[in-house]
């Protein structure tokens, strides 16, 4: 009983933005010897998508997005080295190489993403913005990643995620990555058209881009 009341509250916390109690929570499962995967699985991650399932209502807004998102990663930060500590791998839906394309600065919105990501049980790996198109390839083989997230603002850079499917195409790794494309300018034709397999167009889409290309 103690452990739903624990996972009720922490899923509260979650959507309610409650970055302190989210905290406090983390450090209290952690004191009740309680299994963390589990904390994750049963409080933490049903809180975020919660949150995902408002936003795509209209319920919720950018900044209760941004806030619940801040609130699972400080949590996170601490249920981490605890898990580390006791050796427990935490679950991991997949590994994903995220970043903005060369030539574009932008990043509030990837940003949203990869914390998004991260929060629904997946290992990110975030490049940045203004990312060579090789290094995005370089990351992905080095970390064996099953994703690669491609995100543009502009029309200009856009043309940069084209680029990366040809350069995969060219170095006999199309196929070997789900590549997921995202941005102001992007559309789920033009994901078509250059031959990525998921498109979205704000974070909370793209968690379920994500799972759907890892269930295929």
């Amino acid at each position: 009983m103690v452990r739903e009341e624990l996972f009720n509250d922490i899923r509260k916390a979650i959507v309610e933005g409650d970055k302190p109690r989210a905290r406090e929570l983390a450090r209290e499962a952690i004191g009740l010897g309680a299994d963390l995967n589990e904390v994750i699985d049963k409080g933490y991650v049903p809180g975020i998508q919660t949150v995902g399932e408002l936003w795509e209502k209209g319920d919720y807004f950018l900044p209760e997005l941004i806030t619940s998102a801040e609130c699972m990663k400080a949590a996170m930060d601490i249920l981490r080295p605890e898990m580390a500590k006791a050796n427990i791998k935490s679950r991991s839906l997949g590994k994903v190489v995220i970043g903005t394309v060369e030539g574009d600065i932008h990043d509030i919105g990837k940003n949203l993403v990869a914390s998004m990501l991260q929060a629904n049980g997946f290992e990110v790996f975030d490049l940045g913005a203004d990312v060579k198109l090789e290094r995005f390839i370089e990351k992905a083989e080095a970390e064996k990643a099953d994703i690669i997230c491609l995100s543009a603002l502009l029309t200009t850079t856009m043309l940069n995620q084209k680029r990366f499917i040809e350069l995969l195409r060219q170095k006999g790794l199309y196929g070997k990555y789900k590549v997921l494309v995202g941005g102001a300018p992007a559309t789920r034709k033009w994901a078509e058209d250059i031959g990525a397999q998921g498109y979205a167009e704000n974070a909370a889409l793209a968690v379920k881009a994500a799972k759907a290309a890892m269930a295929k």
